[in-house]
């Protein structure tokens, strides 16, 4: 009972603390189940993080429910899934009945530009630690500068224009890096004498 206490309340401080998103939860993530926990490996993070791209729902959600089952199976997930999205809800509760009598006061405005500013320095802490993960070797970074020039290609500016729209959709640019990454990284059967 004891662990499936430790797995809601690690989860409800990440739900705590995880304003911004999926992205923005990594170093969460990384202090409290790699190094604090040792629950995950940030391997195992990165992997979760790819499953949770192509699944519906939430990122932070899906790491959880991944997590949670790793531990503990089923009531493990479910008790990781609700530590995590009880805080929020919570909040957000409370944000719709009192947002509309707060949201033109000055100071509210100036609260939620300070949180954005922390939102993205969380994100870019995020993004150097996945690239760190990635560039592991040369086929790896040269997957990751495609497919990001692929995404930033201008819409409407000659040569692009000949690239159809759906290559730039994030399901399609995931979808075909898998394919290539079963073709890369697969293993080569070893002969046998």
């Amino acid at each position: 009972m004891k662990e499936y206490l430790e797995i809601f309340l690690a989860f409800l401080e990440i739900g705590c603390l995880a304003f911004g998103g999926g992205y923005a939860v990594i170093p969460l993530v990384d202090r409290e189940l790699i190094k604090k926990r040792g629950w995950v490996t940030m391997d195992e993070v990165m992997d979760y993080y790819t499953i949770a791209q192509i699944t519906p729902g939430l990122i932070g959600v899906n790491l959880s429910t991944f997590v949670g089952y790793k531990q503990k199976g089923h009531l493990g997930g479910i008790l990781a899934t609700l530590g995590f999205v009880l805080p929020g809800v919570t909040l957000i509760l409370g944000a719709a009945i009192l947002i509309s009598n707060f949201a033109e006061m000055v100071i509210v405005k100036h609260a939620f530009a300070g949180i954005r500013i922390a939102v993205g320095a969380l994100i870019l802490d995020t993004v150097l630690k996945l690239i760190k993960g990635v560039f592991k070797d040369i086929k790896g970074i040269i997957v990751y500068f495609s497919v990001f020039a692929i995404s930033v290609l201008p819409k409407g500016v000659e040569p692009f224009t000949m690239i159809p729209a759906f290559v730039k959709s994030p399901v399609f640019l995931v979808l075909v890096s898998g394919l290539v990454g079963l073709i890369v990284y697969r293993q080569k059967p070893e002969l046998r004498s």
